[in-house]
């Protein structure tokens, strides 16, 4: 849902259709499917841990937190290490992937995983006199996961494509994307720990393939993507009424009352 949210306005919009023959390519759009799930699941975890719906896990046991306490308060913290350590294990990271496709998934769903950690926020709570702060309470509260969904389709847009390349101080193959401002071309840095990276260009997703069902029919926004979504072909306009509540008073006691209103909109969507 936070990925089709998130690509709601472009050509690819996230849809289940072709996600399997998607998650088998190299693109920008197979990196955010990768990072967007490690981070689904390792925020999941962690928000389970604290909540009690696990058995092998509980509170953040950060130093100085008495997990006792914490439930007391009513703050139990997300437990991000051990989230971070299940999930690790669960996708085998432990067996490192020599093929450029295996590298470049694995650094894909490490900047997801780096993504939740990035959110991870100190709260604190006071307790005492007249809510006076002569006793302190925090806990580690991670960030809400729409957040963390924006942060990666930032990362989309800004996604890295790199290529396989032999280091010789090492002896094995590295990561490595075109140079940077200022830097020698005979020296490819490493992407960075934060940087999307894929290996294809994407297709167009503009008509119906294995990967997606197209634009044909997709509404769109006339003075914001609309050409760009419909790929050239046009779109179609059409008006419909819509209810909606209007002039909302609050009632003694104690409801909102609410008329019924009415308003022509107008609706935009791609011809086929």
């Amino acid at each position: 849902m936070e990925c089709q949210f998130q690509f709601r306005s472009e050509r690819w919009n996230c849809s289940l259709e072709g996600r399997t023959s998607l998650l088998k390519r190299g693109f920008k759009e197979t990196a955010f499917l990768y990072a967007v799930s490690s981070a689904a699941l390792t925020h999941s975890l962690a928000r389970a841990c604290s909540a009690g719906r696990m058995e092998r896990c509980t509170c953040d046991d950060s130093p100085g937190l008495e997990n006792r306490k914490a439930w007391q308060w009513g703050v139990c913290g997300d437990n991000l290490k051990y989230s971070t350590k299940f999930l690790k294990k669960f996708l085998g990271q432990k067996r490192i992937g020599k093929d450029l496709r295996a590298k470049v998934d694995i650094h894909n769903t490490n900047v997801g995983i780096k993504a939740v950690k990035n959110g991870l926020k100190t709260t604190c709570k006071c307790h005492g006199v007249s809510g006076s702060c002569a006793v302190r309470t925090c806990w580690k509260q991670l960030s809400p996961f729409h957040e963390i969904g924006r942060l990666l389709k930032l990362r989309y847009d800004d996604a890295v494509k790199v290529f396989s390349t032999t280091n010789d101080a090492v002896g094995h193959s590295e990561l490595a994307g075109p140079p940077r401002h200022g830097q020698s071309p005979r020296l490819p840095p490493a992407p960075r720990a934060t940087d999307l990276v894929y290996v294809e260009d994407s297709p167009s997703f503009c008509r119906p393939s294995k990967y997606s069902l197209g634009t044909a029919g997709r509404t769109c926004s006339r003075e914001g993507n609309c050409d760009s979504m419909c790929c050239g072909r046009g779109y179609n306009t059409q008006s419909r009424l819509v209810t909606f509540s209007c002039h909302c008073q609050v009632q003694w006691c104690c409801y909102v009352e609410c008329q019924q209103c009415m308003q022509e909109e107008v609706v935009y969507s791609c011809k086929q």
